[in-house]
């Protein structure tokens, strides 16, 4: 059997040496080269044999039966992946500290049978208490503190799902990094990934994430792994958004929505829990609902807009979960194309629940909402406002209305607002704030 052993190779010209020097001897790269596992020749000093040889099939020739999927029993993740776990699937989480990776994933142990969780940040202490926070009942989960993934793969005997937490804890004996460290990262990953393909076993990791916001560590992490979500929302709200960023076995348009409470992470089938309030019958001056689209799914979401006059030389502009400069520009449409003097003005505009609006669908949403603050005068709470603006003021058809329509209605909003309706902002201001 060949003796593995390590080197550095240089991750830009390749060049390969046995001791680290920090900088490539070759193309003068600094930080380039990295730690990577090797084996010594089976005969020959120089010879290596190939262990298989791989044959060449026809595409036509390959029988394009439907996937299998296990599913979750989790309804937002399974949206998220597409249906379901695909037997072998390697699924990578990240997100910022706290945010509840290793609560989601417990939760979700909790519904799969047998599971092997393997921790190497917390104790096994720590994760029963959370266990019986969360109300976890699953006798069949094993837990295992291990960071020696060679060990953990001795361990580990054909359980329904196996948990990671986190691939940038472990390390292999065969390379000389620290934990954490690329080559390490790396290697650790592919040896789980060959688990996890071997033995037909859905496979989780968590990864950390950087200052910047991105996945720690190495690239090619997020390309070894078959599916990458991202979990993010505000620490001070309840709200948690799980998002695909890769998907090999199903669509990366798909969003799944979670409530944090004190019993770990609650499904909302229903979003508009969130982020809809109660205005009553009458409604109120400066609110507007909108409908974004969220992968396939309409979401309804409310447009607050609170309009004061100013006592400063430059008037306040503050938006919150909408993009400034978008606002910026909308204002500057309601200033010349409706008449409105916004520059005495300081403008606030927020959406309800701390979802983060990044489409332009909300553009007449947003224009109706100052509008209404501007004049003191409430639009129908039945109303649902759907479309771009455009710098004539003119309103645009977006993606997918009529099926956010049809939400609308199916909820009770039985007066929609779009491009159909009103062809210019100042018409649509007219017609529902004369």
């Amino acid at each position: 059997m060949a003796k593995a052993h390590s080197q550095y190779v240089c991750q830009q010209c390749g060049y390969a040496q046995v001791g680290w020097a920090g900088k490539c001897p070759n193309c003068g790269s600094w930080g380039s080269l990295v730690e990577t596992v090797t084996s010594e020749p089976r005969s020959g000093k120089n010879k290596t044999t190939r262990l298989s040889a791989a044959k060449p099939v026809n595409l036509s020739s390959i029988s394009s039966s439907k996937t299998a999927r296990i599913s979750t029993r989790i309804s937002e993740l399974d949206r998220v992946l597409g249906g379901g776990l695909v037997p072998g699937q390697v699924i990578l989480i990240a997100g910022e500290p706290g945010i509840g990776k290793s609560t989601l994933l417990l939760q979700l142990a909790d519904k799969l049978g047998k599971v092997f969780y393997v921790s190497g940040e917390e104790s096994a202490g720590q994760i029963a208490l959370r266990g019986r926070r969360l109300g976890i009942k699953n006798k069949a989960v094993q837990l295992l503190e291990e960071t020696d993934v060679d060990a953990v793969i001795e361990t580990i005997d054909q359980p329904t799902a196996v948990i990671i937490d986190s691939i940038q804890t472990f390390y292999t004996n065969d390379l000389t990094g620290l934990p954490g460290s690329v080559g390490q990262v790396r290697e650790c990953a592919s040896r789980l990934l060959r688990l996890a393909k071997q033995r037909n076993i859905p496979l989780f990791m968590v990864g950390h994430v950087t200052k910047e916001g991105t996945v720690a560590g190495p690239a090619v992490l997020a390309h070894i792994v078959d599916t990458v979500l991202w979990f993010e929302g505000e620490k001070s709200l309840s709200l948690r958004l799980l998002r695909a960023v890769k998907n090999r076995f199903g669509p990366t348009d798909e969003v799944g929505i979670f409530s944090m409470e004190e019993k770990g992470l609650i499904p909302q089938d229903n979003a508009e829990k969130i982020f809809l309030s109660k205005k009553g019958k009458t409604g109120i001056p400066g609110s507007v609902i909108s409908s974004i689209l969220n992968g396939t799914r309409p979401m309804l979401v409310e447009i607050q807009s609170l309009v004061v006059p100013t006592k400063m030389a430059f008037p306040k502009r503050t938006a919150q979960g909408v993009d400034a400069r978008r606002l910026e520009m909308l204002l500057a449409v309601l200033i010349r194309r409706v008449g409105m003097p916004l520059y005495e003005y300081d403008v606030f505009v927020n959406v309800a629940g701390g979802i983060s609006v990044r489409e332009p669908a909300c553009d007449l949403a947003i224009c109706l909402s100052i509008a209404s603050a501007f004049y003191d005068k409430a639009v129908s709470p039945k109303v649902v406002a759907v479309g771009e603006v455009g710098l004539l003021g003119e309103v645009r058809e977006v993606v997918a209305e009529a099926k956010r329509v049809r939400e609308a209605r199916r909820l009770g909003f039985g007066l929609p607002v779009t491009q159909a309706k009103y062809k210019y902002v100042s018409q649509a201001v007219k017609g529902l704030l004369a």
